[in-house]
């Protein structure tokens, strides 16, 4: 069993930034993909970014592409989500993902989710 805890979410003004962790707990993270995905209100969970075991692969959804940044530290068992240029339409909680394949950890069907972390970005 793996267990993840997200934090570092909270309110932003359009513009500013934050950085969301990931700590897991249970065994370690070097043992799995890692991703984050985030539902917005009143909207499906979407995939944001996901990074491989070990940290040399990274994918991003297109509407976050060039402003957010995953990675990962496994001697820490963190994985990381920098955000950069947050717009409202980034307002969602965000969820960290755990799986053995990377390929299905992107998809959303991998094995833990942690219980997410409200950003808000303001306008």
């Amino acid at each position: 069993q793996v267990q993840l805890v997200e934090s570092g979410g909270g309110l932003v003004q359009a513009g500013g930034s934050l950085r969301l962790s990931c700590a897991a707990s249970g065994r370690t993270v070097s043992s799995y993909g890692m991703a984050w995905f985030r539902q917005a209100p009143g909207k499906e969970r979407e995939f944001v970014a996901s990074i491989n075991r070990s940290g040399e692969s990274t994918y991003y959804a297109d509407s976050v592409k060039g402003r957010f940044t995953i990675s990962r530290d496994n001697a820490k068992n963190t994985v990381y989500l920098e955000m950069n240029s947050l717009t409202p339409e980034d307002t969602a909680v965000y969820y960290c993902h755990a799986g053995v394949l990377s390929t299905v950890v992107r998809i959303g069907e991998g094995d833990y989710w942690g219980q997410g972390t409200q950003v808000t970005v303001s306008s």
